[in-house]
């Protein structure tokens, strides 16, 4: 792994996009500490010290803290996850979208544009939501966190959140063309990363103090290891299907003949359910929070990690995010169909229709597995911590994030270097792709 970080000095473009995605990802973490003007931001400190564990402090995990300071970037970049998840849904649905989906790069282009309209109008309806919030809020002393209510301050918080959530999707897209890696899921893996010291401090005054046993720590560091284990494990599975290619004769070259595979992850939708069913029970629920009405408060009390209607409600959203997603990405006709075209079959199984539907059956198998998987791992440990009562949010879909994001950089570093002939991080096998 030495040699293979050795080599990363050797390609200057390689050392570019490295150093353009920190310096980007270093502007994202100056952005979440500067201050949406008028907050008394020590009552608004007071007030999300007493909701860790809670909802918002999920959603503020996901925004770097910059929920917490209610700075420009405090809606994080959940309205283009939502954006996202709304236009793959009608892309389904409606012919037109349906149509573009198939037009190659410019069907592309036309749909990360709609996105980006729909990202600002979401962007507008939840600042607009978090204004009003905001001016029914109060400190755990009875202290507004709004210093001057009114239409001036709801005109001008929802202009600077608007703002701040379409420079942190601009910066997304900047790291995912120049730089390396899926430039989204990194900001939110710098989110979530930088909590990390703040929980190891607090882990470490609350041993010292006494309120936390030497032997809880361990429990906890061992389970740390063994999730992030299991999640190495199985995002690195395959399931491949044999595929034998006949011989063919194109004039005076022979083709072919050869023996391959096609390979199927045993979780191909990568971390994408975890994010979109977060961001799904996130934003009605964060509404009801801010709501002050006895039966909103009900429904945003319900919607927190560790009570049963929240992690009911998130299964369901990763398995049928899933199963959503891998049908999006993966169809398995047209797959059978260049197998055909190319004289490839799997052994066995008659070419077209049967290929197809093969294929279809085990990709369903290992879309079944793989859910229970993503599930097991993001809402076993919040249950159980939650019973413990850490004093830090961990949980199985931050780790499921940051260890998925982390392989696919890391996979995508090693591309580079095997496509330069140089040695990758690891000198037998390679670090799996994730789609």
């Amino acid at each position: 792994m030495l040699d293979g970080l050795k080599n990363i000095s050797k390609i200057p473009e390689l050392q570019k996009r490295i150093l353009f995605t920190f310096l980007l990802l270093a502007v994202y973490r100056i952005g979440a500490h500067v201050p949406t003007p008028g907050i008394d931001t020590a009552a608004l400190a007071a007030f999300f010290e007493q909701a860790k564990g809670s909802l918002l402090g999920l959603f503020d995990m996901f925004a770097g803290g910059a929920l917490s300071n209610l700075s420009v970037f405090a809606l994080g970049i959940m309205p283009y996850i939502s954006a996202s998840i709304i236009l793959q849904l009608l892309t389904v649905a409606v012919p037109y979208l349906e149509k573009l989906s198939k037009e190659g790069e410019a069907g592309r282009r036309k749909i990360t544009q709609y996105t980006r309209y729909g990202t600002v109008v979401l962007s507008l309806i939840q600042g607009f939501g978090i204004a009003i919030g905001l001016e029914n809020m109060a400190g755990p002393t009875g202290t507004s966190i709004v210093i001057t209510t009114g239409w001036g301050f709801r005109v001008m918080t929802i202009i600077t959140l608007t703002a701040g959530t379409a420079f942190i999707m601009w910066l997304g897209e900047q790291i995912t063309e120049k730089g390396i890696g899926n430039g989204i899921s990194l900001i939110i893996f710098a989110g979530i990363v930088v909590r990390g010291p703040e929980a190891i401090i607090n882990t470490f005054r609350l041993l010292m103090s006494g309120e936390m046993g030497i032997f809880f720590v361990l429990i906890l560091l061992v389970s740390m290891v063994a999730v992030v284990g299991v999640i190495v494990f199985v995002e690195s599975g395959q399931r491949r299907i044999p595929v034998q290619y006949a011989k063919r004769v194109v004039g005076r070259k022979m083709y072919g003949g050869q023996t391959t595979h096609l390979p199927l992850k045993v979780n191909s939708s990568g971390v994408i359910p975890p994010i979109f069913a977060s961001s799904i029970i996130m934003f009605p629920a964060t509404i009801a929070n801010f709501i002050p009405h006895p039966w909103m408060k009900t429904v945003a009390g319900a919607m927190i990690p560790g009570h049963l209607a929240y992690e009911l409600l998130y299964v369901a959203f990763i398995v049928f995010f899933c199963f959503f997603y891998t049908a999006v990405t993966f169809n398995p006709v047209d797959v059978a169909d260049n197998m055909r075209k190319y004289g490839g079959y799997v052994p066995g199984i008659r070419p077209g229709k049967k290929t197809a539907d093969y294929i279809d059956d085990v990709l369903t198998k290992l879309t079944f597995g793989g859910a229970i998987y993503v599930s097991a791992v993001c809402v076993l440990p919040s249950i159980l911590i939650s019973s413990f009562n850490v004093p830090f949010y961990f949980g199985g879909t931050a780790l499921l994030i940051v260890v998925g994001v982390a392989l696919d950089t890391a996979g995508q570093i090693e591309t580079h270097l095997l496509t330069r002939q140089y040695e990758g991080f690891m000198k037998k096998g390679r670090i799996a792709r994730r789609r």
